[in-house]
């Protein structure tokens, strides 16, 4: 079962395996930190659940649940 950056709930963690779409949002993603290998912590969740408040490479950032859609990842217990 693949999981996307989207079904993290907040303070779980997951290990980025690939960013799943071409053109200018994967672009994007790669451009702010998350490749292949990146830990990413899931902060908390806005009120309706988007944005999304992740911390990656020691910096806070926000995404839209269509942008963690395109995030592929592996859960990392504790």
């Amino acid at each position: 079962m693949q999981l996307t950056l989207k079904d993290l709930l907040p303070g779980e963690k997951g290990r980025v395996i690939s960013i799943g779409s071409a053109g200018p949002v994967r672009r994007r993603l790669v451009d702010m930190g998350i490749t292949p290998g990146t830990v990413i912590l899931l902060r908390k969740l806005a009120p309706l659940g988007d944005p999304m408040e992740v911390n990656l490479r020691g910096y806070e950032l926000s995404l839209r649940k269509n942008e963690a859609e395109q995030v592929i990842i592996e859960k990392i217990e504790g």
